[in-house]
């Protein structure tokens, strides 16, 4: 019998069920993600052909040098978001401050608000490596109806409805969770279709890889100095791998396939290391926990993290439970 793919749409339309708050609001939420995804999809494959790479000539909110291509994909993901009507309020990693929506149909009605890194690691495109789009999703906490507020934004991981991300590499995958597992959904370009590719993902409770910018080891608290000397130097196995591309996607995507820790800590000249909290580590901890693993900032789980502000930076540690556990008991 030929196989029967699902399709990105259909899982949704099955799963809602599962989803505390369904109302048809998430299929929509979802569907619109899965357009701008492909919008970008097909702009990061003309990398090269068009004039889409190198310097914007402006910076972030962190003063971090824009690229063309984040950009590109912060206006596409928030024009269709807008267009759609679907979430009062959007926070972007490229913006300074969140932005309220409220149009014709007033979608201050409207129960969702989205976080997002537009284009995660778009300097790498310059070089052909992958790149991703990461966005997490909050119920709002304000009242229904008025503008949303920085509390809306402002709220603890464990909160999150939803999160995702989408990686653009040899394949366009679409990761996504509902707190009911992770599923991976990879795009047939012939079709413009997502289908159903990786069901039910799940990470390895030990692993064989550590992912980290062994460039900064010097400005690493011992304890994390301690871990990666035990990683190259355990005589009980064989030695772990190495593997850091520098594209926080691509790097914890492998890690959920293969099984392995990544992790970037604090420094000494950056204590509170260089993701932020809303809009990476949240939705990459929700998923990590999803399918199995564990995220921490090295004494406290990322999802029981109070946010203070809209961009604000944790250290992070995440993937297989016995690795992450083990580099804690070097904290």
């Amino acid at each position: 019998m030929e196989q029967r793919f699902i399709t990105l749409g259909e899982f949704i339309i099955k799963k809602q069920e599962h989803f505390a708050y369904s109302s048809g609001e998430l299929s929509r939420l979802m569907n619109s993600i899965r357009l701008a995804s492909k919008i970008v999809a097909q702009k990061v494959n003309q990398a090269g052909l068009v004039d889409i790479t190198g310097a914007f000539g402006s910076e972030n909110i962190q003063g971090e040098e824009q690229q063309k291509l984040d950009v590109f994909a912060n206006d596409v993901f928030i024009q269709t978001l807008i267009n759609r009507e679907i979430v009062c309020g959007i926070a972007s990693e490229e913006n300074d401050e969140f932005i309220t929506i409220s149009g014709p149909n007033n979608c201050n009605s409207n129960k969702y608000v989205l976080l997002m890194d537009p284009l995660d690691g778009s300097s790498n495109i310059d070089v052909n490596v992958s790149v991703g789009t990461i966005f997490s999703v909050y119920r709002r906490i304000s009242e229904v109806g008025t503008p949303v507020t920085q509390a809306d934004f402002l709220q603890k991981g464990i909160n999150q409805v939803a999160a995702g991300y989408v990686i653009y590499g040899s394949s366009t995958m679409l990761v996504y969770t509902t707190g009911n597992g992770v599923n991976g959904f990879t795009l047939d370009p012939s079709l413009g279709t997502f289908f159903l590719s990786h069901p039910d993902m799940k990470i390895s409770e030990d692993g064989g890889i550590f992912s980290v910018n062994e460039g900064n080891f010097n400005q690493f608290e011992q304890g994390v100095k301690d871990y990666l000397d035990f990683c190259k130097d355990d005589t009980s196995k064989k030695p772990y791998s190495a593997r850091y591309i520098g594209s926080l996607v691509a790097d914890v995507h492998r890690n959920i396939l293969k099984g392995g820790i990544y992790m970037y800590p604090g420094t000494v000249s950056k204590p509170n290391g260089k993701l932020r909290l809303l809009y990476e580590c949240n939705p990459f901890a929700m998923i990590i926990e999803q399918a199995g693993g564990k995220a921490t900032d090295g004494h406290q789980r990322i999802l029981e993290i109070e946010p203070t502000e809209l961009h604000q930076r944790v250290p992070i540690f995440c993937g297989s439970k016995n690795m992450v556990e083990k580099l804690e008991s070097f904290l």
